[in-house]
């Protein structure tokens, strides 16, 4: 699966974002870097419905870019 470039522009700042597909016991995630950070696992959550940042981590990544990037995610995924 190939590696997903994009770019967001989010509360006014542009973030440069790749996101690598892979599976995980049957289900696709995303190992997901901005700005050349450090990487972050993006999964799908059942109960919200949505992909979520699941690593402990994750905290570090703002609220609205976790949820750009999760909806860009949705719909490369779709």
């Amino acid at each position: 699966m190939d590696t997903k470039n994009f770019e967001l522009v989010v509360d006014g700042v542009p973030f440069e974002v790749k996101a690598k597909p892979f599976m995980f016991n049957e289900d696709l995630r995303f190992a997901v870097t901005y700005n050349d950070s450090e990487e972050y696992i993006f999964a799908r959550d059942a109960e919200a419905g949505q992909l979520l940042a699941i690593d402990s981590d994750a905290v570090d990544i703002p609220d609205n870019l976790e949820q750009a990037i999760a909806e860009r995610l949705r719909t490369i995924t779709v």
